[in-house]
């Protein structure tokens, strides 16, 4: 039988421990209704209301209640470092005018290798490195377009 998973709870309101775990990429963390995979071998079929984008350490719920922790898995990356911020704030720019998908931090950006963009980025005269690490780029600013607005948010929809 396959486990189903219908909810979920954000890390940081995680009151019990949970039963299981699994490990997913930034883009397989993108869902609503998949099969799924848990460590030790488990089978769950994730259907949720709406599309959501699980953070590390959020869980699903399942139908019985228990929880299934979500770990980001570790990604091989490129890492942008500028001479200062705002070099960084110019190689954001310059990355997000292509539509790439970004981890913005305050010292650093975090991108999936792309050699056309890594020649760019070079070019801009970026400090580049590869890091094998867990991703979290950001949402965009359409991602909520199809969700219930959070609480004291907003919403795009009429």
């Amino acid at each position: 039988m396959v486990l189903r998973a219908t909810g979920i709870v954000r890390a940081a309101d995680v009151a019990a421990t949970p039963w299981e775990i699994v490990v997913l990429d930034a883009g397989e963390r993108h869902l609503r209704r998949r099969r799924i995979t848990l460590q030790h071998g488990d089978e769950v079929m994730v259907d949720l209301a709406h599309t959501v984008k699980l953070a590390d350490r959020d869980c699903l719920v399942l139908e019985d209640g228990r929880l299934v922790e979500v770990i980001a898995a570790d990604e091989d990356l490129i890492e942008v470092r500028a001479r200062d911020a705002a070099h960084l704030v110019q190689l954001a720019w310059h990355i997000g005018n292509r539509h790439l998908e970004a981890q913005i931090e305050d010292t650093r950006i975090l991108i999936r290798p792309d050699h056309v963009i890594h020649a760019m980025l070079e070019q801009l005269g970026a400090r580049l490195g590869e890091v094998r690490e867990p991703f979290a780029p950001e949402h965009g600013a359409y991602s909520h377009a199809h969700a219930p607005a959070p609480p004291g948010g907003f919403s795009l929809e009429p």
